[in-house]
């Protein structure tokens, strides 16, 4: 099955970096790129249905050409490129194109405010990580080249980690030169045998194709033990499973992700 790459387009300041990260991942992944764009049509209260459709033609067609000025000033000629732009609901455009025969990755930015110093996903973003069943790339404004050196996963005992989504992302890009790390948060009178045996477990599933380690951060404040790891910027992945209370609780409420994703500009990938 063709790979492909799903990058949600919104003419932001992200969307450079976005599309070159992308097309440079494409590269080992040999994946085709389209370029997705809701657009938005301010539209008078009073206009009639076909004056209405010919407003919000002409204006999807300005977002068109738009984006295919960008994809000629960033993507290389001899990549697959497509495009669609729809005054459609993002979710429908996402689902009609996860029913085509594709593997697909969708990529979306991962938006800061600088002055006090929040993590937020865009309203689009946070939409499709809480509604898409697919693997969600989030990606923080500065990186604009894959490395997948070291990527590491967090792996919680109530939600065991998706294996089946796991093993498609990492098909995603070659073997060599990977170093996968398991590791879980525990709190400082937390018994951990039962996750040191899934942790450890998993890192021989993969060894045969990967380097592996484990990793318990057991402490008062773990999230500081993990900036220690966490934090050679490009060469690194953080991998969370959607739907679990490390995603919802931790990363969120504690501001994991502003620390690694945001500001320390590690990309993230959701799994479902």
């Amino acid at each position: 099955m063709k790979k492909r790459f799903i990058l949600l387009i919104d003419f932001s300041e992200y969307t450079d970096n976005l599309i070159k990260y992308a097309c440079d991942w494409s590269k080992q992944a040999n994946a085709e790129l389209i370029l997705v764009h809701q657009s938005i049509t301010l539209i008078p209260g009073f206009t009639d249905s076909e004056s209405r459709q010919k407003i919000v033609e002409l204006n999807n067609n300005k977002d068109l050409q738009k984006l295919k000025e960008l994809a000629a000033r960033l993507i290389p000629s001899t990549m697959k490129v497509s495009y669609l732009v729809s005054e459609n609901h993002l979710q429908t455009l996402l689902t009609d194109l996860l029913a085509e025969p594709h593997e697909n990755l969708i990529f979306a930015a991962i938006k800061g405010t600088g002055i006090i110093k929040q993590i937020f996903l865009g309203s689009f973003a946070l939409e499709v990580i809480e509604n898409i069943n697919n693997i969600i790339v989030a990606m923080p404004k500065e990186i604009s080249v894959f490395s997948h050196e070291k990527i590491f996963v967090a792996i919680t005992e109530k939600y065991p980690l998706n294996i089946i989504e796991f093993n498609r992302f990492l098909n995603f890009f070659e073997n060599e030169n990977t170093c996968i790390t398991f590791f879980y948060l525990a709190k400082p009178d937390e018994k951990t045998e039962g996750i040191e045996k899934q942790l450890n477990d998993l890192s021989i599933l993969y060894a045969d194709r990967f380097e592996t380690k484990t990793a318990i951060f057991k402490s008062n404040n773990p999230f500081e033990d993990i900036k220690k790891i966490i934090n050679n910027k490009e060469k690194e992945i953080l991998i969370i499973q959607k739907g679990s209370r490390f995603f919802t609780d931790q990363l969120f409420r504690l501001s994991l992700i502003n620390e690694l994703v945001y500001e320390g500009q590690t990309p993230l990938i959701i799994l479902p």
